[in-house]
């Protein structure tokens, strides 16, 4: 067993976003990284790219650390029964990107291993992933090898386990609620005369610059409207309208929303399996 090589387990599209994302980065060889899945059909270009392609999880196991879970939550008892034979807890690592799994949840299964909870966002396929991880006690010495997968594929930020549902929300569909405002940007921009692919490239950009502004001057982003805004100028004339209309109030509902629904979810799974 190579200790740099990295399962994935259930190459759906997360799936698919990790593997090509560690490929682009250049850290890791592509025979290093084994992909499964069922139909390995879907995933067969990633064969011609060097990875290790199989419908076979146990050959992914035997062969790699770092054992990455991405198959779908109704599937991972299954797997990880089917993987328990195979895992040594002084060899192996679980690596977890399935939302709404605990760490119980899979120590239950397979018993005491290292075992580390994930949430990447779809961005993880251009490196610009915001990733927040978990880690169990038997998962502390390799906190830093952890992170440097993950820091591959964009930033990471370690957290506790109690905080994931939360991270969840602005990690994972955080993108989705990026994508809106920059789809509502694109749309008013529209509304004002200018192309549509023009409007959307200004919108994208625009955004991007925001955000490298925030992380490259470590400042709040009051800051970087104060700079922005005039007295009776159009900037704080526009701001000062959304605010009316409910934008801070609007996203503020729909994250709590989104959080509700997750631990709905949660307590619904937890009655089932009573």
């Amino acid at each position: 067993m190579h200790t740099n090589n990295v399962a994935i387990l259930g190459t759906g599209n997360l799936g698919k976003s990790i593997a090509e994302g560690l490929l682009s980065n250049g850290q890791y060889k592509p025979e290093n990284i084994y992909v499964t899945r069922r139909n390995t059909k879907s995933i067969q270009h990633l064969k011609d790219k060097g990875l290790q392609v199989s419908s076979d999880n146990t050959f992914a196991v035997k062969n790699c650390r770092y054992i990455m879970l991405c198959v779908q939550p109704a599937h991972l008892e299954n797997v990880l029964k089917e993987i328990k034979p195979y895992l040594d807890p002084e060899k192996h690592v679980l690596l977890s990107v399935i939302a709404g799994i605990s760490i119980d949840n899979i120590r239950d299964i397979v018993g005491d291993f290292p075992i580390v909870r994930s949430m990447p966002n779809t961005a993880i396929a251009v490196q610009q992933s915001m990733t927040c991880l978990a880690f169990n006690a038997k998962a502390a010495h390799v906190e830093a090898d952890v992170k440097e997968i993950f820091n591959c594929l964009g930033e990471t930020l370690v957290i506790e386990e109690e905080l994931m549902a939360g991270a969840t929300v602005l990690c994972s569909s955080g993108i989705a609620f990026n994508m809106r405002f920059i789809r509502a940007v694109t749309q008013g921009g529209i509304q004002l005369g200018l192309d549509a692919d023009d409007a959307q490239k200004i919108a994208v950009q625009v955004s991007k610059g925001a955000s490298t502004l925030l992380t490259i001057n470590k400042s709040h982003p009051e800051q970087e409207i104060d700079k922005v805004t005039t007295p009776e100028g159009c900037t704080i004339t526009g701001l000062n309208e959304m605010e009316h209309q409910g934008l801070s109030s609007a996203v503020i509902k729909g994250l709590v929303g989104s959080y509700k629904r997750i631990l709905d979810l949660k307590e619904q799974r937890e009655k089932e399996s009573m």
